[in-house]
């Protein structure tokens, strides 16, 4: 049980490459075995047409769940599935044991369509704090890490997000429209001005690794679901980004965030892009 930072330091010390691996076999195992193989039994839909789910969703994260609880005892994990089934197990991440955040086909769309664009997600926090992540891409065999204090790693080598090139269009990948309240586009329509490329957003996770990696200047979401931001928001953090909400805020896993919200790859893009959803909401 984690009881303290140096027991975090010792878990992570011994156990990160252990999460790893726990990802990569059940991706071998239960995703991609699915990937572009899927029977039309094996997918349904959620609250929405665009909110779907798969057999690979379910049986990854009920792996990853016996996986990570083995590592950490005394741990819980709070995955997409499970919340979706008891929406109460969500309400773990405000306790005091240690939680894994577990997104375990993050771009189910992408996934259905046989487009590689999709990941899993993982992340370890303790008491609101995020401590880990691991966001792996299993299609493109790339796995992106990240240790509070550490730094930001893919495939191994350190990721600095960077500013952008002066006078540069910032390019920012932004919520999905299913997914925002009526004041939340009003304020995400003040990213449509010059000097702002956006676009619609894919695989949240993938966004984020984007950011990390300075390809992409900042993502602007309307949603707060822990799973779908928490490892890529530290990811971001590691790599030298950081992220606002509309008020100006960082973001909290916990919740009770003023959005849309943003992670980009500098303080100076956050507080741009920030600025531009205020005025716009």
């Amino acid at each position: 049980m984690i009881e303290d930072t140096e027991t975090i330091d010792e878990f992570l010390d011994r156990h990160a490459g252990d999460v790893e691996e726990a990802m990569r076999k059940a991706a071998a195992a239960e995703i991609m075995p699915r990937f572009r193989r899927l029977a039309a039994h094996e997918v349904d839909q959620k609250s929405a047409p665009h909110d779907l789910v798969t057999d690979a969703d379910r049986l990854a994260e009920r792996y990853l769940t016996e996986a990570l609880g083995e590592l950490l005892p005394g741990s819980v994990v709070v995955g997409e599935e499970a919340v979706h089934a008891d929406p109460l197990t969500y309400e773990a991440i405000h306790g005091d044991a240690p939680v894994w955040i577990v997104d375990p086909v993050d771009g189910t769309r992408q996934f259905v369509h046989g487009d590689v664009g999709f990941c899993t997600l993982i992340a370890l926090a303790w008491r609101g704090a995020l401590l880990a992540s691991w966001t792996y891409a299993p299609a493109q065999d790339r796995m992106a890490t990240a240790i509070r204090g550490r730094g930001a790693y893919l495939d191994g080598e350190r990721l600095r997000a960077g500013a952008p090139e002066p006078g540069a269009d910032l390019r920012v990948a932004t919520s999905h429209p299913d997914y925002t309240t009526d004041d939340q586009k009003r304020a995400l329509l003040g990213l449509w001005t010059d000097g702002v490329a956006p676009r619609a957003c894919g695989s949240a996770g993938l966004e984020y690794l984007a950011v990390a990696r300075g390809e992409l200047d900042a993502v602007a979401f309307s949603w707060e679901l822990a799973w779908d931001h928490a490892a890529g928001l530290l990811l971001v953090e590691e790599a030298g980004g950081a992220h606002l909400t509309r008020s100006g805020e960082p973001f909290r896993i916990t919740g009770g965030n003023t959005l849309p919200f943003t992670a980009a790859r500098d303080a100076g893009t956050a507080r741009r892009v920030r600025g531009l959803l205020a005025a716009g909401g």
